[in-house]
This record gives C-alpha cells, structure tokens and sequence, in this order.
C-alpha cells in the first residue's frame, strides 16, 4: 500500500529505534531526564529562542501556547484556515476560554493591514486581543510557504500593540529547506513557536515549543495541568533528537516527490491540481470525473494507494520519508489506468 494521507505516516529508522534502546533517561517531571533536555537545548538552538519544552503533540504544543499567552474571555487573531481553529477540537475556546478572530488569508498568509484593524480597541464591550497566530507551512493552502517578509510586516504591527505572536510551525522544518533557510529566518518574527518531530522528520511522536525562559516556565505547568508531564521521556525524546539533527536536510527529497506527482496528476485531461506545490502537499481537485472526492479515494485505496478527502471535490495527497520516486511513478500510473 503506497500511503500518502500524511506525513504523520512515517515509520522511525532502525536509527530511531536504535535511539530510543540506548536512551539515557530520568523523570522529566523532576527535570532529571537528560535525553529530555539535549532536545529540548538542541531545540532551542535551532529556533533561536532561549529555552524549549518537549510535548506530546502540536495540537497540545499549540494549546499550551494559548493557554500560556491569553487569558479567558481574551480573542485570537489567526487565518480562518488555520489547524489550531480548523482542526484542533475547538480547543482554545473549551480549555483556554478565548475567541478565535479569523481572516481570510491568500495561500494561508494573512493581509497585515486586515490583522492590524482586527485588534480590538480598549472598549468594555470587546475582548481584549490576546495572541495573533500564524501557520507555516499552511495545511489548507496545500502546505503552502508563508514569506518570512508576511510575518515580519505582522510581528511589527504585534509588537506596536504589545501583543504576542505564536508560530504554529508543525512543517517548519519544510519552509525552511524549500527555501535554504535556517529556522530563525521564521522564527525571529515570532515570540513563541511550535514545531512537530512526528511529519516531515518522521520521528514516531513529540513536538516541541520554544521561547523565551519566563514563557516556557509558565508552559511547563499547563503541560502538567494537561496531563503532559512525563515520566522516563527519553525513550521517546532520543528518535525525536535523532529527528532533529539528520532527517532536516533531505526534506527537499519529499518537495521533488510532491512536484512530480503534481506534474503528472496535471497531465491528466479531467484531473487538475489546484494549489502551487511549495513543499510536500498536492491538492488535487477531481470534479471533473463527475464524482466527489470520497468516491475518488476509495477507487485509489482499492487500487492500493491511500489518500485522503480535503473538501467535496479535493483530494490530497502528502509526500514523507517512507515514500519513493517509484512510489510516486506507480501512483501516477495507478491514477492514469483508472480514470482514463
């Protein structure tokens, strides 16, 4: 079965495995977990913040940073797309008690001038601005770059008005080798930022938030009041580590995936890609088959090959690490036999 539902798909590494066998570990809750710290300073380093924490996912990386930024009754400014208000439970309204504001953004990115008159005057009826969110790489817009210059404009307009800016960088890793840039490159336009260990890098679980010490402090408790702190973590921090310091480079491998897939789903008379492959996700629209896009996975996964719905008529379809050219080559000729 060639599976290209995700890159949360990913199989961890004999060298992963290996990772986690010999890790050296402690209770993290105690602070004592010596693989739990390397990550989370090698992290650190990497995103140019001061401190980071290791969690168990982004959506609670992304939870704890609102919870840890805002207050209840306080508003979220964030893209009307975006997986923390798309695709996380309504979870900063049940647990942290706050509002999302959203706008419409173009290719997940949000217009500066729009968040700047989003931000709430000082006015007993209106809450008050809490936190403005961004996400890069953007899930909805087909894994879609956010420019570093997008982000700079609405850290300014953040920083003007004493509110702080969190990065939802679950494919940071992917912005940043499409680009041939280091992290910070992002990340500098950002107070606090979240990253996952478990997509492109394929590590089998973690994520982790990074900023300054005094927030990851405050972080640190609602990772315990959420049920995150952990015991003898290392053993699932040590393929994370591994994660971070070798599977960063060879991201560009999955982005040439994507774009040929793309290239060649394209050549297809009734089949039409409809975002522009920055990265690892291809957004393919299949109305012209004149069935909708469960019909359309369902044929795939009978054919032996796994995508997933993003809408009536769109399907997606995500490259990773356990994904090869031949993979790709065959899913295109899979495509190509049933419906042409």
């Amino acid at each position: 079965m060639i599976d290209l539902r995700s890159d949360t798909v990913t199989k961890p590494t004999q060298e992963m495995r290996e990772a986690a066998l010999n890790a050296k570990v402690g209770d993290d809750v105690y602070g004592e977990d010596p693989t739990v710290q390397e990550l989370e300073e090698t992290a650190a380093d990497f995103l140019g913040k001061e401190a980071a924490l290791f969690v168990t996912s982004g959506t609670q990386g992304n939870q704890i940073a609102v919870l840890t930024h805002c207050s209840p009754g306080n508003e979220v400014i964030l893209e009307a797309e975006s997986h923390i208000f798309y695709y996380e439970s309504g979870a900063i309204s049940a647990f942290a008690g706050v509002q999302p504001r959203t706008l419409k953004g173009n290719r997940g990115a949000m217009d500066p001038a729009e968040v700047e008159a989003a931000i709430r005057e000082d006015d007993q009826h209106f809450p008050e601005t809490g936190l403005i969110c961004l996400e890069n790489t953007h899930n909805r817009a087909g894994g879609a770059i956010v420019p570093s210059s997008n982000m700079k404009e609405i850290y300014s307009i953040a920083q003007k008005h004493g509110i702080p800016v969190h990065i939802d960088g679950a494919r940071l890793f992917n912005a940043a080798a499409a680009e041939s840039q280091p992290l910070t490159e992002y990340t500098q336009y950002s107070d606090t930022v979240q990253v996952c260990l478990s997509k492109g890098l394929g590590a089998p679980v973690g994520s982790v938030i990074a900023g300054s010490k005094e927030f990851i402090k405050g972080a640190r408790k609602w990772r315990k009041r959420l049920g995150g702190g952990l015991r003898q973590a290392g053993i699932i921090a040590a393929p994370g580590l591994y994660a971070l310091n070798n599977m960063r480079e060879r991201l560009t491998e999955d982005h040439d995936n994507a774009r040929v897939l793309a290239e060649g789903i394209n050549s297809m008379k009734k089949l039409k890609i409809s975002n522009i492959v920055d990265t690892n996700i291809v957004l393919a629209d299949v109305s012209g088959l004149g069935m909708n896009s469960s019909q359309f996975t369902e044929h795939l996964k009978a054919e032996g090959v796994l995508a997933v719905t993003f809408g009536p008529s769109l399907v997606r379809f995500t490259t990773h690490y356990d994904i090869s050219r031949a993979d790709i080559e065959r899913t295109i000729s899979i495509i190509k036999e049933a419906f042409e």
